[in-house]
């Protein structure tokens, strides 16, 4: 199998769309690994230049060339798996997550985060990072223990959505916001498109469930993924949402505008997965849901609002 690194260059990203109709930067096989280089933020939420934070040069380098660029993230892609069709699930194993900054930034701003109405204002900070600790302090003295994972992980939408934005998490992935995917990790995700197109970005060095004032601790990230392709075999029912697992827990998604439907869609997914591992019928997995599932607020600010289920591991047989 192939490693295959990817710069965070002006001709590897893309601002604020994913596209089925994109040209892939890079072609690989299945089981390749990939190291994809992220940065985030545009020239508004650089540090003050007598902060001592250093500007990584990629991403001066991105915001300079001024890309195509819609409102959204920075995400580096599309990568495509030879072979991959509609239909067929992509196994994504986040397989590491380095650092790429000694700093990161936090924000709200009017008419956006989950309370507009108290928060009429602009609000930035930028957060010191200590790489080898793994920590952030916060200005006001709070110091946090990092957790990195990225915000956007997708494939290409359906052809037919066309050029949609990075900011609402759907069927694809994309803006999925949920701080279960660290490193050791694995996020499945359904094929909408020929070769798949991957992409990655929105580092997050930290993170709440809720993501309730629009950001993370947003930051620089490179990751490594190893990309495996499903074949959807003869008669079987392809998946139709993103899932994930980590070490401990199988992991359901449900995204919606109204966030008693994302809880409603979560929960049916995690039905179906029960149902897919076991001989459970529905009524008993939506038994076992009620008594075993932990459902978590995943985000509230991306338009589409995120829940995600999770079930341990040693329960199902």
């Amino acid at each position: 199998m192939a490693l295959h690194r990817v710069s965070a260059a002006p001709e590897n990203v893309r601002i604020g769309i994913f596209d089925a109709a994109l040209p892939p930067i890079l072609t690989v096989g299945s089981g390749d690994a990939v190291i994809l280089e992220c940065v985030s933020g545009d020239a508004t939420t650089y540090p003050p230049e007598d902060s001592g934070f250093v500007v990584p040069s990629a991403l001066r380098a991105i915001n300079e060339a001024a890309p195509a660029r819609h409102p959204g993230h920075i995400i580096t892609g599309p990568v495509a798996i030879a072979g991959a069709a509609p239909g067929d699930t992509l196994e994504v194993r986040i397989e590491a997550i380095e650092l790429g900054a000694d700093w990161g930034f936090c924000g709200f701003r009017p008419l956006g985060g989950t309370l507009p109405e108290d928060f009429p204002e602009r609000f930035l900070s930028h957060i010191a990072v200590d790489r080898v600790r793994r920590t952030c302090r916060l200005p006001h003295g709070v110091e946090l223990k990092l957790a990195p994972f990225f915000g956007v992980m997708g494939v290409a939408p359906p052809l037919a959505y066309g050029r949609i934005s990075t900011i609402e998490p759907r069927e694809h992935g994309g803006n999925i916001d949920n701080k279960e995917l660290i490193a050791g990790t694995t996020l499945f995700l359904p094929v909408w498109a020929p070769g798949a197109l991957f992409s990655a970005g929105d580092g997050h060095g930290v993170q709440g469930d809720g993501e309730v004032c629009i950001n993370a601790l947003e930051m620089c990230l490179t990751g490594t993924f190893t990309l495996i392709l499903h074949r959807r075999a003869e008669g079987a029912a392809p998946i139709a949402y993103p899932r994930a697992e980590t070490p401990s827990h199988f992991i359901s998604m449900g995204m919606n505008s109204d966030l008693d439907q994302a809880m409603k869609q979560a929960l049916r997914e995690m039905i179906r997965f029960i149902c897919s591992r076991t001989h459970l019928s529905r009524q008993e997995a939506y038994q076992l849901c009620s008594l075993a599932v932990d459902f978590h607020v995943t985000q509230t600010v991306n338009g589409e609002k995120g829940v995600h289920g999770m079930l341990k591991r040693g329960l199902l047989f």
